[in-house]
């Protein structure tokens, strides 16, 4: 059939499912679908299962009629609601949703209603994993002393955490050294079936969510639908919102095949990145399927599915089946949830079929037996290149060397094992243990220019690295375990080893960063850092001992045993025999769930006072914590018909660490001397993602790198602009001040994807404090488009002939918007047009990048905080509080 009319529709009574003794409910699929049903992608048939559950009545036909309408053309126009079953927040993301929270409780108590009535309305999980640098290292106890460090820098907010996990229902943190939220959400959260209460019965349902970390879709390698959304987005979900998204285009990824031997994880998760991008997947869900998935445990599929945000898709599919069952087992769940996710999946029709060939938007072949080892970089995580080629890519660059040096013209500066994206997987833990082992018992040292680390996604993997016989041998070459947080990745990395800090100032070296993480744009692992490659564990392993990142790999020594004897590569690189067979010695279910639990105990969070009121006690010195000003329900809308200002121009790939970073704060930046004024030590500032819950420290972070270049006036320092009227050049917060003494309005003008990267609403929050009323871009990503929404500032795609170099955008043009609130609808045309200083004027029109109604609905509001004032506002005008 052609569609799937309304009369089809499953019958409002659940169908059952006896799993053992137990008879629960579940929505009846496929049920009257037939072959239809089987047509679909399985993520498309998770949507439908959800729809089918959670709407009803005409608004439940229509969706369900659009989903089976999407298999004509593998594309459709129409909006469904998607309701998950629980949110994921890492601490740095938390922070900002959790201080809106309570400035929105003081709004409500102000208003004369019971500030308690807001609590989220989902199960909210926070990791405190984004806080932890790496300042010990190459030492056994790197590990106690970096947590130290954390949580003596944080506690303040930590104690704010500790409150809202008091005052907020329904929030649960689990504190520092307990490992990274996608890690937590793989080894301890998912349960990929969810038994729910619902009309007195036990449903079994999908384990589908949302996680304010661009990378949640990790957890899509064992089989959960999940993505990830700006903080913004994450709190209308809380509040009783659901998620509206237009029902995505689906690429299909077939993989055939398996990977050659000495090939990894990684080296598929970076040519998918690499192929994908190719493709020009922005926003599109991604399934994997064909017999090569069949070959990919459960962890390898969670490194490639990782990458999502990378290669520019929403999700990274895997369906369920024995692999992910294995999984399950590995990780300490019980065999009666075990039992309950296979016979739940196979019984609603989304189990895994390797012969199966769904309907997809578009497709992608890729041979898994063809990969080979690969690197990506020195910038893009999508510049995929064959390990042997960086030599030749970093002498493209021609760097010379003002003077000699002892240090290789590329010295190795940073080697860190870091990130969810690689250390969650064992198998490639246990491939970096082995080539420590095998260089450890040549007597090969890593040269002291090198900073090594060891940052796991779990506590779980000291374990079995020492039941395995490696954390020894790893240690040896300098990768002890520094911690259990993003670290690196993230770019917590520490300072610098001194020697590469004064020969890189002298402008000797050209210092490069070598991680097994997920991202390595430009200043982003750490500010003084431009180049960085991308690699698996054991490949960081080998740099390490190299320390040149200008050696062959594939031809030169890594280095020479005491006899002088060569060590190569390849004679350190391990089999699959020798992985699994450090899997069989090293891996116990019981360590997961024991090891999570001990970190939960950590004495240090425990000690921690926090308030236990159901308002939050804001300290006005405080340079952590301050009550934010647009967390208002008046904050009001910002659509309208204007002429603007350019605040900045800017070009291609302006990614969220560019536009508000989170690495530490420069001591010599007019942050660090707004911080100091107010107390703080000039050499203990901490990193920019301590200070989010702080909008004063945030506004002036705003647009704070060094590699960012404001195309307004290329010349000027770091986060300034020219004010037009006046021809000064300031710092954008005191520029963005004047224009708005002046009543003047601003916008700002970019490249393409624009906003790539973590899903950080402070990218957001920081543009709408400064005053800009709608970024003009060329495309942006996902994530960053929608968090400009929540902050109520229009999104406008740029016609591809009308970037920021065919403009030419000079200080003084300015930039007139035609975007009244009752013109907006969905992916509407938006008339721009350009006064220049010298009297002409640029017409065009500009799409917005608005997708659904709901979306539009927050731009007419103002966005996500004043929308839940008014929805919370309106269902308690009077309260306990207000008749006292």
């Amino acid at each position: 059939m052609d569609s799937m009319e309304p009369a089809h529709l499953p019958p409002a009574s659940p169908a059952t499912l006896v799993v053992g003794s137990q008879t629960y409910a579940v929505v009846d699929l496929p049920g009257p679908f037939g072959a239809e049903y089987f047509r679909l992608p399985v993520v498309l048939r998770l949507l439908l299962e959800n729809a089918l559950r959670n709407m009803q009545g005409g608004e439940r036909d229509s969706a369900v009629q659009a989903l089976f309408d999407w298999l004509k053309t593998g594309s459709s126009e129409a909006e469904i609601a998607f309701q998950p079953g629980r949110v994921l927040m890492h601490d740095t993301t938390s922070t900002p949703a959790l201080v809106d929270i309570a400035a929105m409780r003081d709004a409500l108590a102000e208003a004369g209603v019971d500030p308690a009535v807001l609590n989220p309305g989902l199960p909210v999980d926070v990791s405190v994993d984004h806080s932890l640098a790496v300042e010990a290292y190459a030492h056994p106890d790197a590990a106690a002393q970096n947590l130290g460090h954390e949580i003596r820098r944080n506690q303040e907010r930590y104690r704010f955490l500790r409150w809202a996990s008091q005052a907020l229902k329904g929030v649960r943190i689990n504190p520092p050294g307990t490992g990274i939220m996608h890690t937590i959400n793989l080894e301890q959260l998912a349960t990929v079936v969810q038994v729910n209460q619902r009309d007195g019965q036990d449903w079994l349902v999908p384990d589908m969510m949302i996680g304010t970390d661009s990378h949640t879709p990790m957890v899509n390698g064992i089989g959960v639908l999940g993505w990830g959304v700006g903080g913004l987005e994450a709190q209308t979900v809380m509040f009783g919102m659901p998620t509206m998204l237009r029902i995505p285009d689906v690429i299909g990824v077939e993989l055939t095949g398996a990977l050659p031997p000495g090939v990894l994880a990684t080296d598929l998760a970076l040519t998918v990145t690499q192929r994908l991008r190719g493709m020009g997947v922005s926003g599109e869900f991604v399934e994997f399927y064909g017999p090569g998935v069949s070959t990919l445990s459960a962890s390898e599929r969670a490194v490639v599915a990782n990458m999502a945000p990378e290669y520019g898709a929403t999700t990274g599919y895997f369906p369920v089946d024995d692999h992910t069952l294995a999984y399950l087992r590995q990780t300490g769940r019980s065999e009666a949830a075990i039992e309950r996710v296979r016979r739940f999946m196979q019984r609603t029709g989304l189990w895994f079929d390797p012969c199966a060939r769904p309907r997809y938007t578009r497709t992608l072949h890729i041979a898994l037996d063809q990969i080979s080892m690969h690197v990506a970089g020195p910038r893009r995580p999508q510049d995929l290149l064959h390990y042997r080629e960086v030599p030749a890519t970093l002498d493209a660059l021609a760097f010379q060397p003002a003077s000699d040096t002892d240090l290789p013209r590329y010295p190795i500066a940073i080697a860190a094992i870091t990130s969810c994206t690689n250390t969650t997987d064992p198998g490639l833990l246990m491939a970096a243990g082995i080539v420590a082992r095998k260089a450890h018992a040549h007597g090969l040292k890593v040269p002291h220019w090198v900073k090594t680390s060891l940052g796991p996604g779990s506590p779980a993997a000291a374990s079995y690295l020492q039941r395995a016989g490696l954390i020894d041998d790893l240690s040896a070459v300098g990768f002890d375990i520094v911690g259990y947080g993003c670290t690196t990745c993230i770019g917590n990395s520490g300072p610098l080893p001194e020697v590469i800090t004064r020969e890189a100032k002298a402008g000797n070296v050209h210092p490069v960063a070598m991680l097994s993480g997920n991202r390595n744009f430009p200043g982003r692992i750490h500010p003084d850092l431009d180049l960085g490659f991308l690699m698996s564990p054991p490949l960081v392993v080998a740099y390490a001992l190299a320390g040149d990142a200008e050696r062959d790999l594939g031809s030169d020594p890594l280095g020479h045993t005491e006899d002088g004897q060569s060590v190569y590569l390849q004679d350190l690189w391990p089999t699959r025999a020798e992985v699994q067979a450090c899997l069989q010695a090293g891996l116990d279910a019981a360590d997961f769930r024991r090891d999570f639990q001990i970190a939960q105990r950590n004495p240090l969070w425990q000690q921690l006072d926090a308030p236990s009121s159901p308002q939050f006690p804001w300290d006005p010195a405080s340079t952590i914590l301050r009550r934010p000003p647009f967390a208002a329900a008046d904050a009001g809308s910002q659509l309208g018909h204007y002429t603007a200002h350019p605040l900045l121009v800017v070009g291609d790939d302006i990614t969220t660490d560019h536009i508000s970073p989170a690495s530490a704060i420069p001591a010599d930046s007019l942050v660090a001397d707004f911080l100091v004024e107010r107390g703080d030590d000039r050499n203990d500032l901490n990193v920019f993602a301590s200070r989010r819950g702080n909008w004063e420290v945030m506004l002036r972070a705003a647009f704070h790198s060094k590699t960012l270049v404001n195309l307004l006036c290329p010349e000027a320092p770091v986060a300034h602009t020219r004010h037009a009227p006046t021809g000064d050049v300031l710092p954008l917060w005191e520029a963005a001040q004047r224009y708005r003494d002046a009543g003047d309005s601003l916008v700002l003008i970019a490249g393409e994807r624009y906003g790539t990267g973590s899903s950080r609403d402070w990218a957001a929050k920081g543009q709408r404090l400064l005053g800009i009323r709608a970024v003009l871009a060329l495309s942006f990503e996902r994530i960053h488009r929608s968090n400009l929404i929540g902050m109520g500032i229009l999104p406008l795609r740029l016609p591809a002939t009308h970037g920021p170099n065919a403009l030419q955008i000079q200080s003084g043009d300015r930039i007139e918007i035609d975007a009244p609130a009752s013109a907006i609808t969905p992916r509407c045309d938006i008339p721009v047009r350009i006064h220049r200083q010298d009297g002409s004027i640029t017409a065009f029109t500009a799409g917005a990048a608005v997708e659904t109604q709901l979306e539009v609905d927050l731009l007419t509001v103002g966005g996500v905080i004043p929308a839940i004032l008014r929805d919370t506002l309106a269902a308690h005008p009077l309260s306990n509080m207000a008749a006292d």
